[in-house]
């Protein structure tokens, strides 16, 4: 049985049976990524655990007393996500010796249904960026052409999958950090309604935007380990008291009497040529699969990246206030503390930890929040994004489910953008929007630009109304037929 042409399910199914065990799951993708992540540097650190807690299961299912959705099955984690004895470094220098003391909800949830931490992987530092370039623990490499971005902020979790380094990871999405990498690695990215899945314990870039999910190599296993980790949680009051449904089980790729809205805005001529061309071929896909297609607009996405980046900062500067150098993290070095000052100490403990992109997200934010521009910036954006929801709203009155581009481009190459904010910021513009009205969104692998690089089509769905946007993903899976194209020899 080769696990790279497994599901999740089929995993554990398979170690439940006893037809395969969870420790030589375990040493396989470690294999695979002591061979490969050399050259696409997707893991920060491995859990060297991992092992060992696979054998306890071997053992506990031979015992009977073993049970779970993800039985055995090892599983790849931002390192934005707390894990109990295992560094969370965020990417950055000031967090590179942290090890909590916890797990978050999300490993929590995983754990409790048997998968195991494989390790932890790559990301822009705190999850700024859209690129993975801006990682203290270096770049991560796109597996189909390694002198390209494998998107960001979760570019190693994107990365990972598509290279066959883990058979799912779990992402992070504050305006499209789970979407725009996957479509940039060819791997499906799923971002839930915001209150879906609880953020304790995932270090916080903007919390009324953050949120968790999974990145995967088919529909039906975003669809399962989103069941696994969503749920009210008491230790994140923002999560809902809805019952989590049963995402997989009710898959269908048959559309008949669903309404599907294309973007007006999103059709323009800035788009790429070949990111035009694929997402015309996933809207003719799904008209085939029996949805109807209409045209819908909500006016206010034009002024989404501006807003998206003064809440996002804004949040990040009272955010990113607490790693300081006093109770953990790093430390500057100083001669001697004797009359030193707490400015001083603060300044070169952050100034040393922190890399150039959070350094510039932190006095865009506090600059936003500063007084007399308090309400001529962050007020005024949280209006708009207000206005922005209630846009979507209208717009899902008239359909259940929204097409549209995950970015303007496929994957760009490494340190064409890096120096140049404003050209990154842009990158977010199809993907920024459903964070600010806390709507769910997945990537959807569909085609290949002339370069050989992956595309995916994004899909938009009204609040927790995931079946909906997940039986369209199906749909497009089943029609872009791509199951087995990969950036290796499998």
């Amino acid at each position: 049985m080769n696990p790279l042409q497994m599901s999740l399910s089929e995993m554990a199914e398979g170690v439940r049976q006893q037809k395969l065990s969870s420790r030589d799951l375990v040493e396989f993708y470690r294999g695979r990524i002591q061979k490969f992540d050399k050259e696409i540097n997707s893991f920060i650190s491995l859990n060297e655990e991992a092992g060992a807690e696979a054998s306890r299961i071997d053992e506990a299912v031979k015992s009977g007393r073993s049970n779970g959705r993800l039985l055995g099955v090892p599983i790849g984690i931002k390192d934005l996500l707390c894990t109990k004895g295992l560094a969370t470094t965020a990417g950055s220098k000031i967090l590179s010796n942290f090890i909590p003391p916890y797990d978050c909800t999300v490993v929590s949830r995983l754990k409790e249904e048997g998968a195991i931490v494989l390790g932890k992987l790559n990301l822009d530092e705190f999850a700024m960026g859209s690129s993975n370039e801006t990682s203290y623990f270096g770049v991560c490499r796109n597996p189909w052409n390694k002198a390209y971005v494998p998107g960001g902020s979760s570019g190693g979790s994107a990365a990972a999958v598509a290279m066959g380094l883990a058979p799912a990871t779990i992402g992070t999405d504050t305006g499209g950090s789970i979407r725009q990498p996957a479509s940039f690695c060819g791997v499906v990215g799923f971002k839930p309604t915001y209150g879906r899945v609880s953020r304790y314990g995932i270090v916080a870039y903007a919390s009324s935007l953050d949120q968790a999910g999974p990145m995967t190599r088919s529909v039906a296993d975003a669809a399962l380990l989103s069941e696994v980790i969503s749920g009210q949680d008491p230790l994140d009051q923002t999560t809902t008291q809805r019952k989590v449904p049963t995402w997989q089980s009710q898959l269908k790729a048959d559309l008949k009497g669903l309404k599907v809205g294309v973007l007006k805005e999103f059709v323009t001529d800035s788009l790429h040529a070949d990111v035009k061309k694929t997402v015309n071929a996933g809207i003719e896909a799904l008209c085939e699969a029996g949805a109807e297609i209409v045209e819908v607009s909500v006016p206010l996405t034009k002024f989404a990246v501006p807003v998206y980046y003064l809440i996002a900062a804004s949040e990040a500067s009272s955010n990113l206030a607490r790693y300081d150098g006093v109770k953990y993290g790093h430390r500057a070095e100083f001669s001697s503390l004797s009359g030193l000052d707490l400015e001083t100490f603060y300044s070169k403990t952050r100034g040393e930890g922190f890399g150039d992109e959070v350094k510039r997200r932190i006095m865009l934010g506090t600059y936003c929040l500063s007084s007399g521009y308090f309400d001529q910036y962050y007020t005024k954006a949280c209006q708009v994004r207000r206005l922005i929801k209630n846009e979507y709203d209208s717009a899902f009155a008239k359909c259940d489910v929204i097409v549209s581009p995950v970015t303007t481009t496929p994957a760009f190459k490494i340190g064409e953008r890096v120096s140049d904010p404003l050209q990154m910021y842009m990158n977010d513009l199809f993907t920024t929007s459903t964070n600010l009205a806390g709507l769910p969104g997945i990537s959807v692998p569909f085609g290949f630009s002339v370069d050989r690089l992956p595309i995916g089509v994004q899909l938009t769905g009204a609040p927790f109304a995931e079946q909906s946007l997940l039986n369209c993903a199906s749909a497009l899976e089943v029609a872009a037929n791509l199951k087995g194209v990969v950036p290796y020899e499998s």
